[in-house]
């Protein structure tokens, strides 16, 4: 089962683009982030014709989240099961869980915080603590779990492109590191650190500056899964390709491959 989370940064601007990439590296689940569209504006029959099935959650010019799967969706749920946080950010499009294959998908889209100490920055922390909140209300961690997406964190210093610069910003403050811990220690492996302790692997670059070219990045874009998902876990990997050419999305996806269950005794 191969498992991918991609932030888009508009769907409808770069359809085209997540079209193809779908052709060519055929997810069997693809969380999306940034859709930036209303529902009624989700495209639907264009994902039915790549051989998907969409569950779409958003509201219009910001935020939104998806799924994509071609393994069948269930159990679909908007938003928090748990309590909601406090704030703007508990009523915002960020939010998405479904069953496919057996498997709880949660594709999170959380909130930048734009600056530490910010009102904004408090919700965000608040916003990673309800998720938490909504996992034991949505699973256990014996079950069979994913949480994908855009974390708006970088999870340790081998994260970002120059600590240095990054320490006293948003992204890699003390508090929102512990939260973005909190939730991996409900039960979740990032997958990607299960294969690869080097520095240097990203997932976002910003357009500015040259960045992409220049290797300035971070990794934001995780996929966690549960041990019992991740003990089927055979690759995982950050598609710096869907990065390069014309207008792309600012993030690259992520995407972990897992074995067949073994067949019941």
């Amino acid at each position: 089962m191969r498992i991918a989370t991609w932030n888009v940064n508009s769907l409808k601007a770069r359809w085209p683009r997540v079209e193809a990439w779908l052709g060519q590296v055929a997810p069997d689940v693809l969380c999306v982030q940034e859709t930036k569209l209303a529902d009624d504006a989700f495209p639907a029959l264009s994902v039915a014709a790549a051989g998907y099935e969409g569950v779409h959650h958003g509201q219009g010019r910001w935020n939104g989240v998806a799924v994509l799967s071609r393994v069948g969706v269930d159990d679909v749920r908007h938003g928090f099961a748990g309590p909601p946080p406090q704030g703007a950010s508990a009523s915002e499009a960020r939010l998405l869980t479904v069953r496919c294959d057996g498997v709880v998908v949660v594709t999170v889209y959380a909130p930048n915080g734009r600056a530490v100490g910010h009102e904004q920055y408090y919700e965000k922390l608040a916003w990673l603590k309800a998720l938490v909140d909504h996992l034991d209300a949505v699973a256990t961690p014996g079950d069979e779990v994913v949480v994908c997406g855009d974390f708006n964190v970088a999870p340790d210093d081998r994260d970002v492109w120059d600590p240095a610069a990054c320490h006293g910003g948003t992204h890699v403050s003390p508090a929102e590191r512990e939260a973005y811990q909190r939730i991996v220690d409900w039960g979740l492996v990032d997958v990607l650190r299960a294969r690869f302790d080097d520095a240097g692997i990203y997932s976002w670059w910003d357009y500015r500056a040259g960045a992409f070219h220049r290797h300035l990045g971070m990794r934001i874009d995780l996929v966690l899964a549960s041990t019992p998902l991740a003990s089927r876990l055979e690759w995982v990997l950050v598609d710096r390709n869907a990065r390069k050419g014309q207008a792309p999305s600012d993030h690259a996806p992520v995407m972990a491959g897992f074995a067949p269950r073994s067949p019941a005794p």
